[in-house]
């Protein structure tokens, strides 16, 4: 039961950083081999276009999906946006999943953007977003997906995106998001993880990537409302906040955290190895072994 349960619901999530832009075939076509069905990626700052890095992957493989997770919303206006989802919809049909994303303050004012509220401004983008209509009769739409952590996001992508990503969850927050997005919509949560035989020499990688996570405000209200104290989240990553938010251990043991998420309700996975100096390839492929059927 387990094994059939998650078979062929587990995607990548790979930051590609460092990840020259010769290597990217390389990457997407071994992602696509190892058996994963999507590859999803972020955007930053400092890291490629998204919709033109999306098309470098899709070109690279046959069938493997990729997904934006997330592009931000302020990057490009919402015809810019609609237009690249419809080409990547024709180019490579039923490929391509549009993640969007407000992103940090932070983030957005290092693009010269002042953030404004989140949920009114994604409300705006998505009125734009679907005003642009299909540029030639018959065009589809890729769907849409919305990064939303908190129970109004996750409203708005109810009512009005495919469903939701999200990121540096627990299976807990899976599981009240189904409750609230209902039986339809895609719920695709992120679950960082280290395989290893010896958890203690991982500990600091994962703490390094918690500690990432509480230098944005977004994420430490996030894990307020789940109930952790100001202490746990106040800039320290705690060894039981690490444990929490990285699956740490034998392949056996990140199978295991991702099925908790599968039976809390999520239609995907998205498995983000941490170990990255390969790209995360040798961790994917250790994990590939474990959940393949």
């Amino acid at each position: 039961m387990v094994e059939q349960r998650r078979a062929g619901r587990v995607d990548a999530w790979l930051t590609l950083a460092g990840v020259s832009g010769d290597g990217l075939p390389a990457i997407a076509a071994e992602v696509e081999r190892l058996g994963f069905a999507r590859l999803w990626f972020p955007e930053t700052p400092t890291s490629r276009e998204a919709f033109t890095q999306a098309a470098l992957l899709l070109a690279a493989t046959e069938r493997l999906g990729v997904a934006t997770g997330i592009a931000n919303v302020y990057a490009r206006d919402a015809t810019a946006a609609a237009a690249a989802g419809h080409t990547l919809e024709l180019a490579f049909p039923g490929r391509f999943v549009m993640g969007l994303g407000t992103s940090h303050a932070v983030r957005n004012a290092e693009r010269g953007h002042q953030h404004t509220k989140p949920l009114a401004y994604m409300a705006s983008y998505l009125d734009s977003l679907n005003q642009t209509g299909r540029f030639n009769t018959g065009d589809a739409r890729a769907p849409v997906v919305l990064a939303a952590l908190r129970p109004r996001m996750q409203d708005l992508a109810r009512e009005r995106a495919a469903g939701v990503h999200t990121f540096f969850v627990t299976p807990d927050h899976t599981a009240a998001a189904r409750t609230l997005l209902g039986d339809r919509p895609l719920l695709v949560p992120q679950q960082a993880f280290i395989i290893t035989d010896d958890i203690d020499a991982a500990m600091p990688l994962g703490a390094a990537y918690v500690a990432s996570r509480l230098a944005l405000p977004n994420y430490v209200h996030h894990l307020q409302a789940l109930g952790h104290t100001e202490v746990e989240v106040n800039g320290q990553a705690t060894e039981k906040l690490v444990h929490e938010m990285v699956a740490i251990g034998g392949p056996d043991a990140v199978a295991r955290r991702i099925e908790e998420h599968l039976a809390a309700g999520a239609t995907r996975v998205a498995a983000h190895p941490l170990h990255a100096h390969d790209g995360g390839l040798a961790q994917l492929a250790a994990l590939a072994e474990e959940i393949r059927p």
